[in-house]
């Protein structure tokens, strides 16, 4: 423990916003954000690290319910054929619920900005660290909005060619995400798709290792 750490109760509530962060579909119909509240997560997003203090991170808020049944209209063509591509697993994939488009209190888009290519530092051998610095942004609102008491969605089944058209993106933009934000009914215990026995999350042990690819003993030290 250095002397910059926070306090005990400090720690343990980012690490309780980390635990309890949770990928939400199903929001409270009719339910709003404050604008103070929506003005802070979005100030935590933009708080987030960008390689070399790039900052392509766009966020479109949706506020015309045309748009938005245009948005859920897409998503919806998107899961019709991932469910297609699943093959045996397709009616599966159909019976989940996948977005909360409709229901959220506010729907945001968060994209990669235009003239990304301009910047070297930090991308000449890694240009994807761009769409990493906007995954950090939209992390960085997800634990801002479970501190809040809000549940967030993130919604990638979609074309983004097509949603960029829809949202008169720049040709060099890129959406990334569609977010559902609002209250929710509850926070689950476990993620989504294990209640749903879709998939199972794996152990931290299985991803670590040391001064090489594979799997080390003392890695069975960062849990079972």
């Amino acid at each position: 423990m250095t002397e910059h750490a926070f306090s005990a109760q400090e720690r343990q509530a980012v690490y309780r916003a980390i635990a309890e962060r949770r990928d939400m579909r199903r929001f409270i119909a009719g339910a709003t954000i404050e604008p103070e509240v929506l003005a802070r997560l979005l100030q935590a997003a933009h708080a987030a690290p960008s390689v070399g203090l790039m900052q392509p991170w766009r966020f479109i808020r949706i506020t015309d319910g045309a748009l938005r049944e245009a948005m859920h209209a897409l998503v919806d063509q998107e899961r019709l054929r991932t469910a297609d591509a699943l093959g045996e697993r397709g009616d599966e994939f159909l019976a989940l619920k996948v977005e909360g488009i409709r229901d959220c209190a506010e729907l945001l888009v968060v994209a990669l900005g235009e003239g990304r290519r301009r910047h070297i530092f930090g991308r000449r051998t890694m240009p994807q660290m761009d769409l990493a610095s906007v995954s950090c942004a939209i992390q960085n609102l997800w634990l801002a909005a479970r501190a809040e008491g809000l549940g967030m969605g993130w919604v990638s089944i979609f074309e983004p060619t097509t949603l960029a058209t829809l949202l008169g993106m720049p040709e060099d933009a890129e959406p990334v995400a569609i977010l559902c934000l609002g209250p929710v009914p509850e926070f689950p215990d476990r993620p989504a798709l294990e209640i749903d026995q879709w998939t199972y999350g794996r152990p931290l042990s299985d991803f670590v290792s040391e001064n090489g690819w594979g799997t080390s003993a003392s890695a069975r030290n960062y849990g079972p």
